[in-house]
């Protein structure tokens, strides 16, 4: 599993996201906080409750918008 921080302009890690052995990508919070889920194979991104909240790949806006 790798994790990659997500940074504002102040170079503050706001939140990060991180890869998943079955190459899913789960968005966390600055707080570890999950925010959402990317499943490459459906193209398709949701909430931490499997919401579907998007077509493609949001995880980065999600952990933008929690600030």
């Amino acid at each position: 599993m790798s994790r990659t921080p997500i940074r504002d302009r102040s170079n503050r890690t706001v939140g990060y996201i991180e890869t998943m052995s079955d190459g899913r990508q789960k968005a966390l919070s600055a707080n570890n906080r999950t925010l959402g889920y990317f499943d490459p194979r459906r193209n398709e991104t949701t909430d931490a409750s499997n919401r579907t909240l998007a077509e493609g790949n949001i995880l980065a806006g999600l952990i933008h918008n929690e600030r």
